[in-house]
């Protein structure tokens, strides 16, 4: 007899995830029987450690920092938002055992700062921290938007510059390193770095953020991140963490996986009596 089918969320590190309790109560609320591990690979081990998961069964696979861009060349067929970012966050089985790669990412981020959050997307400028697999994923459903301006700051001027270049027909986009970044506010500051895992900054200057800002790190955790305390301490209007998008993003992974899209609100609500 067939044991309940096998998801699991991949990362480094990842023993932090909600990911596992995210899916247990999706799991749960449309009545499917399935298991759901975290599993810790190095970028060195990913794609051995993946495969290895799908030739024993597995189902589907979370895939997060840092192994997004690498998830993406592992994908036998990509779909059109994945193609486009370069950049995969879940990996399915297909009937004739191929592996779809999706991007979920910028729908959960805009659910959540649209739906959840009452955000204004058009109209705002928008200064976007980082260039990596968990920037590649949220330019996209952002111009869709149509916001003011989306500015790409990153330590190496030339991956910002290159996502710039890629997205370039959807929207306004400018590229920079942060010694080119000014003291001039924007309507919304969203990080995308990995520094919040480290309790770590990149250099910002103060002026990014006022009165008006609204800033969104796209990690998570129990307690304010640094980047959320940083901007809470310039006087921003609001800072949230990515907890909400990883909620809405994980619904849209159930989708693929399972058919049905689950309600976020509950597991929203549960997830905030738990801090």
């Amino acid at each position: 007899m067939n044991g309940p089918d096998r998801y699991a969320v991949i990362g480094h590190p990842v023993q932090h995830s909600r990911s596992p309790f995210i899916h247990a109560r999706f799991a749960a609320q449309c009545g499917h029987a399935l298991t759901y591990a975290t599993i810790d690979a190095t970028p060195g081990q990913f794609e051995s450690v993946a495969r290895g998961f799908f030739a024993d069964g597995g189902k589907g696979l979370n895939v997060t920092l840092p192994h997004k861009e690498a998830a993406a060349r592992l994908a036998d067929t990509l779909t059109p938002r994945a193609g486009l970012a370069g950049a995969v966050n879940v990996l399915a089985v297909r009937n004739d055992g191929s592996l779809l790669g999706d991007n979920t990412d910028g729908s959960g981020l805009v659910s959540d700062l649209v739906r959840n959050h009452g955000i204004v997307l058009a109209g705002a400028r928008i200064l976007l921290l980082g260039a990596g697999g968990a920037a590649r994923g949220i330019i996209a459903p952002l111009l869709e938007h149509n916001p003011a301006e989306l500015v790409i700051v990153n330590r190496r001027r030339d991956r910002a510059r290159e996502l710039s270049a890629r997205f370039a027909k959807l929207g306004v986009l400018h590229a920079m390193g942060y010694d080119e970044l000014q003291a001039d506010a924007f309507d919304l500051v969203i990080n995308a770095t990995a520094s919040s895992l480290t309790g770590e900054l990149p250099p910002l200057p103060p002026g990014i953020v006022d009165s008006h800002s609204i800033c969104y790190d796209l990690a998570y955790a129990r307690d304010a991140t640094a980047f959320t305390r940083w901007a809470e301490q310039r006087g921003c209007d609001r800072a949230y963490m990515g907890l909400g998008m990883l909620v809405e993003q994980a619904a849209e992974c159930f989708l693929l996986w399972r058919g049905v899209r689950p309600d976020t609100s509950a597991v929203l609500s549960e997830l905030a009596l738990q801090k």
